[in-house]
C-alpha cells in the first residue's frame, strides 16, 4: 500500500515523535533540576545529556515534515505528565516513558511507514527506537543504583570521577569533597559510566 505522504498515517506519527521528543527534553530538563536541587550533579548531568540527544531526535524527525511548512496538522496522542517530588521517581518515569518509545510507539510507528511506502522514515523509527531502549537502560541503571543506595558505593574499590574537573580516585566510595576543585560527592561517577572515558582499541 503506497500513499502519498499529504494523506498518510506516517505524516501525523512524525508529528507525534516530534511533539514527543520535544516534550521529554523538557520533561529531563525539568528533571535535571530537581537532581541538582538534591545534590546529584551526575544525575543532572545524565538528565541533560539525554535531553540533549532527544533535541537531536526531534530535529531528525522535525526535518521529514518540511514539505508541510505553514501547515497546521491536527493530530491526536498521549504524552506523559511526570511530576514528582523525588529523583528517583524520574528516573523510573523516564526509563518507563523510553521503553515504552522503544517497544510500542516507534516500533508502531515504523511499521505504519514501511506499510505506506516511507522506508527512509521507517528506518528513522526503527534506529531510533533502539536508541530509547540505550536511555530507557541508562536511568534505569541509575534508579536501581539509588534504591539500593549504591550510588556512590561499589562492593570492591573502582575508579571514580569526578565529572567537574577530572579528578580520578580508586576507593570503594567517592570522597565527601573533591581535593581538587572542592565540589560535593554528587559529582562523582564510576569511571567506567563516563562519556568518552579512553578504552585500548584493537
Amino acid at each position: 500500500m503506497s500513499v502519498s505522504f499529504e494523506n498518510s498515517e506516517t505524516k501525523r506519527n512524525v508529528l507525534r515523535a516530534f511533539a514527543g521528543e520535544s516534550q521529554a527534553r523538557n520533561r529531563y530538563t525539568f528533571s535535571a533540576g530537581l537532581a541538582r536541587k538534591n545534590g546529584l550533579y551526575v544525575v543532572e548531568a545524565v538528565f541533560q545529556f539525554t535531553a540533549g540527544q532527544e533535541l537531536a531526535h526531534a530535529r531528525a524527525f522535525y526535518d521529514y515534515l518540511e514539505k508541510c511548512s505553514g501547515e497546521n496538522i491536527a493530530i491526536d496522542g498521549t504524552y506523559p505528565v511526570d511530576l514528582y517530588t523525588t529523583v528517583l521517581e524520574h528516573l523510573r518515569a523516564a526509563q518507563h516513558n523510553e521503553y515504552q518509545e522503544y517497544e510500542h510507539d516507534y516500533t508502531g510507528f515504523a511499521h505504519v511507514a514501511k506499510e505506506e511506502g516511507f522506508p527512509e522514515i521507517s528506518h528513522l523509527f526503527s534506529q531510533i527506537a533502539r536508541i530509547e531502549k540505550v536511555h530507557g537502560d541508562r536511568f534505569g541503571q541509575f534508579a536501581d543504583l539509588i534504591e539500593q543506595d549504591k550510588l556512590f558505593i561499589n562492593d570492591v574499590e573502582c575508579q571514580w570521577m569526578c565529572l567537574n574537573c577530572g579528578y580520578i580516585v580508586t576507593a570503594t566510595r567517592p570522597p565527601e569533597m573533591c581535593p581538587v576543585c572542592k565540589h560535593n560527592q554528587g559529582f562523582f561517577v564510576r569511571l567506567e559510566m563516563v562519556p568518552w572515558q579512553m578504552k585500548k582499541l584493537g
